[in-house]
């Protein structure tokens, strides 16, 4: 076993926030930082191409590609769970969108007992992360590390859009505003035609500073503990075991599988889960791995009346070329677009107070994500359930750090989600069907016109319903003695050591998750670098 040199800080996971936790521990220079991530650096070149998100998919050396155990209301189901594994985490190979979710996300995490995490605590994070192409606001940042930007207009999202507002929705220009609900475009964190991944965002910028040291293509095997404190972190890089010293915390950054299975690794977890596999009880904790929430989406496909969809500029070879030229001289074209490039926010009952479901409105179609798109000219729908009932775990297999753990996200284990789900379906028909898309659309492929009672909705949704990719709250904050992290992020009943990530989360927010992750990051570092200036208090 080698010995590693000692740290101020060791942070695990150079993912969305692991990112910004490593750029902001270091900035002053006086403290000593160090960064470990299992994957290596974001060099593959389909990182950068905003468009290349699709064949990230399937690829090993980027991707951790965990699936879930047989869902039970799936069918038996096993269902996808790409996660990063390269510096930048997931932030590199998702979809780009950035949507924040609602004010009443953050204000109901207050409410749960969790002080300084309601929206106007919050917004100032949001707001020192963002560069916004559009300029500075009341609610937006201009200046910070994550560029966010417009998308370039689009004749069938245009369509999209009016078709929303036939429907009685309102449309939105702006989902991060003071309200969610409507149609419209969606930013992206890029900018110029490439990425804004936390990689290149935060970490490129904090690269060069000699109190930083990145362990890239380097697994964490455990923490660290002297008694009840966290002291520093094993890892494993090119075959040799090190072990690094944290004079001050361990923050862990794996993300929502990744953190609580380190945790579970190192002893702290449900006490049975560890024993099963001959772990030593350090510190019982029922909720590590539990209260596992995503977004379930079911995605209605369609074939195209004209040729102006990504399947077609994807047709050919000449076509692909041509493509490719646009992209490397003006860096626009399709190869500038995200997972979703319309969509929006809209209520199954208007008595809602804020939307319930989200639609993503998608220029291209494939048996599933990361296949083949289509020969012929097609588009999407996806709609999802923005605060499921339904919960999951994540628990280890066995005490080896290698093996994945089992993840079951319960997708629909809730009457309620069913529900819930079963209303979107039937609003997205609602929009598919006025006249302003009407016209592009020959013919619904999925779930076709056979489908139509709830019960065939339902058992579509089954059949073929994936995830967002959006996991959380498998370390949730709270006040509540099932809660891992209380609200300065510190785990309960340790010293030296905290969680931030999207783990954390109490609830999913009402949307895509990684600009909450970045705004978590975020604060996670501003409270680490206050509590430095004052006396230690236990969690």
């Amino acid at each position: 076993m080698q010995d590693g040199n000692s740290f101020d800080y060791i942070v695990v996971g150079a993912g969305s926030a692991g990112c910004v936790l490593a750029e902001r521990l270091s900035a002053s220079g006086k403290h000593r930082v160090l960064l470990i991530e299992a994957g290596g650096r974001d060099r593959n070149i389909w990182i950068h191409i905003p468009l290349g998100y699709g064949k990230l998919f399937t690829d090993a050396r980027v991707n951790w590609l965990y699936q879930t155990e047989p869902e039970p209301e799936l069918n038996g189901r096993r269902v996808i769970q790409p996660r990063g594994k390269v510096l930048g985490g997931s932030s590199s190979i998702n979809g780009l969108l950035y949507v924040r979710g609602q004010r009443e996300d953050f204000d109901h995490w207050r409410q749960l007992g969790n002080a300084g995490w309601s929206f106007d605590d919050v917004l100032p994070y949001f707001r020192q992360a963002e560069d916004q192409e559009r300029g500075a606001d009341d609610l937006h940042g201009e200046g910070g590390p994550l560029c966010v930007s417009d998308v370039e207009p689009h004749p069938l999202c245009e369509a999209f859009i009016a078709a929303a507002e036939q429907a009685g929705h309102p449309r939105n220009d702006d989902f991060n505003g003071t309200t969610q609900e409507g149609a419209g475009y969606y930013q992206l964190t890029a900018r110029n035609g490439r990425r804004c991944s936390t990689a290149k965002g935060y970490l490129k910028r904090a690269l060069k500073r000699a109190n930083l040291k990145v362990a890239s293509e380097a697994l964490a095997t455990r923490i660290l503990f002297e008694g009840k404190r966290a002291v520093g972190v094993e890892y494993r890089q090119h075959g040799r075991l090190v072990q690094a010293r944290a004079a001050g915390e361990v923050v862990l950054s794996g993300g929502a599988f990744n953190s609580p299975q380190l945790l579970q690794l190192s002893g702290v977890g449900p006490g049975e889960l560890l024993k099963s596999h001959g772990i030593e009880v350090r510190h019982e904790m029922p909720g590590v791995g539990a209260d596992l929430q995503d977004h379930f989406q079911a995605r209605f496909q369609y074939r195209c009346t004209e040729r102006i969809t990504i399947n077609d500029t994807m047709a050919s070879f000449t076509r692909q070329i041509g493509a490719a030229l646009n992209y490397a001289i003006n860096r626009k074209g399709p190869l500038t677009i995200g997972a979703g490039y319309a969509g929006g926010f809209f209520k199954t009952d208007p008595s809602l107070a804020s939307p319930d479901v989200q639609i993503h409105f998608i220029l291209f179609t494939a048996d599933s994500v990361g296949q083949k798109l289509h020969p012929f000219p097609g588009f999407l729908a996806s709609v999802c359930q923005l605060r499921p009932h339904s919960r999951g775990t994540v628990r280890i297999k066995s005490a080896n750090p290698e093996g994945a753990p089992a993840i079951q996200a319960n997708y629909m284990s809730a009457a309620f989600d069913r529900d819930v789900m079963v209303a979107g379906m039937k609003l997205t028909r609602q929009i598919m069907s006025q006249p302003a898309i009407a016209r592009y659309v020959a013919e619904e492929i999925n779930p076709g016109p056979t489908c139509q009672s709830d019960a065939q909705l339902l058992e579509f949704a089954r059949d073929k319903g994936t995830t967002v990719f959006h996991p959380v709250s498998t370390c949730r904050m709270g006040p509540d003695p099932k809660a891992v992290v209380d609200e300065r992020l510190r785990v309960r009943g340790l010293d030296g050591l905290r969680v931030a990530d999207g783990s954390i989360m109490p609830s999913l927010v009402s949307g895509n998750t990684n600009a909450a992750i970045v705004m978590i990051a975020e604060k996670a570092a501003a409270m680490i670098l206050q509590d430095a200036m004052r006396p230690a208090v236990a969690a």
